[in-house]
């Protein structure tokens, strides 16, 4: 099997300074429902801040994420999912660890994904495309500018290429959104474009060139 093509240095943007006005650092207390406050920075910034859940850290673990409830997750390559980006808002999180990118997407999605590469006509391929959603699991990613939420830096460590706002439900592509202009993005044209992407990563994994019109169309 070939080794995971390595990503150039100019291929993913660099991670977003914390933002501004309206970011989740602005958004004052929100809070997990029904749920503890914590007092760690990290988990408090997500669960209080954010209102999203987290799953304790186990020594030597980090801090993660529960999917399915707020959002969903698009784990896709960190190549196929760059092209993606232009199809989201500025305020849609992406996070990025290691090889791999991390799309935030509106809860729900995962369960829609299998019919939706169905209709797009990418269910009978073999994609490096996962989708988390109820029950899944992610890292979380540092705040932004706080490099001190490590207890020590960690080489492949889950950080924000753009870190999520206060209204982040809004910002987050939905398949509700398909056709329509402005509001949140489609989740249609980012699937189609992740998907597509993947393909090509995996026809240059299999050294077929880097996505060769004729290698896509025969395959």
């Amino acid at each position: 099997m070939a080794g995971t093509v390595p990503l150039a240095a100019s291929t993913v943007p660099h991670p977003r300074r914390p933002l501004g006005s309206g970011s989740a650092q602005d958004c004052g207390s929100v809070g997990v429902p029904g749920g503890p406050r914590w007092s760690g920075p990290l988990r408090h910034w997500y669960e209080n801040d954010l209102g999203w859940a987290t799953v304790p850290a186990s020594p030597g673990e980090p801090l993660r994420l529960v999917t399915g409830v707020r959002f969903d997750v698009l784990d896709v390559p960190a190549g196929a999912g760059v092209e993606a980006l232009r199809h989201l808002t500025p305020d849609s999180p992406v996070a990025l660890q290691g090889e791999r990118m991390r799309l935030l997407v509106a809860a729900g999605s995962a369960e829609e994904l299998p019919g939706l590469l169905d209709w797009l006509e990418w269910g009978a391929l073999a994609l490096d495309l996962r989708a988390l959603g109820t029950r899944g699991r992610m890292d979380a990613p540092a705040r932004p500018g706080h490099a001190e939420d490590l207890a020590e830096p960690v080489q492949g460590a889950a950080v924000w290429l753009r870190p999520p706002g206060c209204e982040v439900e809004a910002s987050l592509p939905t398949l509700s959104a398909a056709g329509r202009v402005g509001g949140a993005p489609d989740l249609v044209r980012v699937v189609e474009t992740v998907a597509t992407g993947c393909h090509r990563v995996r026809l240059r994994r299999a050294g077929r060139g880097p996505g060769s019109r004729q290698a896509l169309a025969s395959s």
